[in-house]
């Protein structure tokens, strides 16, 4: 890693100022975050402010009332919940002696404990060496103009500029590593669709419970956990679905209000898996009272990846929480599959703890992706060998039966377009079979 990680138990002051902006961030889910990054928050400063202060980003009597809360509570570090320049971090931390970071560089630290697989870290690091370029000065400000003058001419590159090239070589270097980790899932994507195996990714909000339910979905073991940001890397697995058969289940690091661009762009080859899926499960934390503000932050960055026009079901997670007296669904009301106007499964509540609507889930999933699935009964002679070995190896053959003609009656399950493409192939009208 690029940057190594003070340990764990600091002592944190948070700071939450009120900008009166309609994507502000949850101070409670500023909490969670410094909590899951290890940290011990001791105290909540919140306040109100119309423009941001370009030295300091709050006002002095603000500062003063930081200051005083450090000196309490001989806190380690501020953390801001909010996004700060270079300088504004250094002018912070030379008024409050103390380390000072901000919402990116929380969620940073987060990420680079949580990464455990060589390509998790990799897009960490690079993550990091993104952020750090803008931070640089930060640390060598004693060092940024060259020296002039007899005896005090160097090699021609100041402190900060052999920094800035070395960063730029590492950064190339991740870069052709990850190239090499997306062509390899490149490689295991087109094999799939090669064997006709869709994939099935479950997207939303950090927390709302995807490795729970992944778990629940796939008998798997993976870590999972009451805090944000417990998945990070992201982890396939085969599930048999009814009337349908095998597909793949990708779980993916969760979604997170004013995610950073570096974290978007680094972990892209990761978040392929979610543009290339066939479908998209958005797990949504039902019990939460900002389920509607927080699913309209995950189809935001949905679209920023350019998976928003993937067909989505919406999985209500966490049922099991929800009052019996409750405006909304009880436990006792989970065997339904909510449908849109066409009759598609849009929306099913589960509880991935308990189990219930597990098998709803599975059923709507097989209903979605087996829409344009056809069923047509076709009958083939003894010159039709080959169309009979090829829709053997489609996989397309559910029951077979001859009659005393020697006529081969074939009942057929397969996607619409490859039923076209197979009797197209030879010769024959597809139309004249279609159901």
């Amino acid at each position: 890693m690029f940057f190594e990680r003070p340990k764990s138990g600091e002592l944190a002051i948070l700071v939450h100022i009120d900008m009166h902006s309609e994507a502000e961030s949850d101070p409670r889910e500023f909490e969670e975050l410094a909590i899951s990054a290890g940290t011990c928050p001791i105290e909540l400063i919140t306040g109100s402010r119309r423009q941001v202060s370009p030295r300091f980003f709050i006002g002095s009597g603000k500062l003063e009332e930081i200051q005083q809360a450090v000196l309490l509570h001989q806190a380690d570090v501020v953390l801001f919940n909010h996004s700060l320049s270079s300088s504004q971090e250094r002018n912070l931390e030379a008024e409050l002696q103390c380390r000072v970071l901000d919402r990116t560089d929380l969620i940073l630290d987060i990420f680079a404990q949580r990464a455990q697989s060589y390509e998790g870290k990799l897009q960490v690091e690079l993550a990091q060496l993104k952020h750090s370029t803008t931070r640089l000065v930060k640390g060598w400000s004693h060092l940024d103009r060259q020296k002039g003058g007899i005896g005090l001419r160097g090699a021609g590159e100041t402190q900060l500029e052999i920094d800035q090239r070395l960063i730029a070589v590492r950064i190339k270097s991740i870069n052709q590593s990850l190239k090499k980790v997306r062509t390899q899932r490149q490689q295991g994507r087109k094999a799939r669709k090669k064997a006709e195996v869709p994939t099935i990714s479950l997207v939303g909000y950090t927390n709302a419970g995807k490795s729970s339910l992944f778990n629940a979905l796939t008998h798997a073991n993976i870590y999972a956990s009451d805090q944000l940001f417990a998945t990070l890397d992201s982890t396939l697995r085969k599930i048999q679905l009814p009337d349908f058969g095998d597909a793949i289940l990708a779980d993916t690091v969760g979604f997170i209000r004013d995610l950073p661009h570096q974290l978007v762009d680094a972990f892209r080859a990761t978040l392929e898996e979610t543009t290339e899926a066939s479908l998209l499960l958005h797990v949504i934390d039902c019990h939460s009272e900002q389920r509607f503000i927080l699913q309209k932050e995950v189809n935001k960055v949905l679209k920023e990846i350019g998976a928003e026009k993937i067909p989505t079901l919406m999985v209500y997670n966490k049922a099991d929480l929800l009052d019996a007296d409750s405006s909304e669904k009880s436990p006792g009301e989970l065997p339904e599959i909510e449908r849109d106007d066409n009759g598609l499964p849009c929306r099913v509540w589960v509880s991935a703890l308990t189990g219930a609507g597990i098998e709803n889930l599975l059923q709507a999933i097989s209903e979605l992706l087996g829409e344009d699935f056809i069923e047509p009964e076709l009958q083939l002679n003894h010159l039709q060998g080959r169309l009979r070995a090829k829709l053997y190896r489609q996989g397309a053959v559910k029951n077979e039966s001859l009659d005393e003609q020697g006529v081969s009656h074939l009942s057929l399950r397969l996607p619409k377009q490859d039923f076209i493409r197979l009797l197209k192939e030879e010769g024959l009208d597809a139309q004249v079979y279609l159901p």
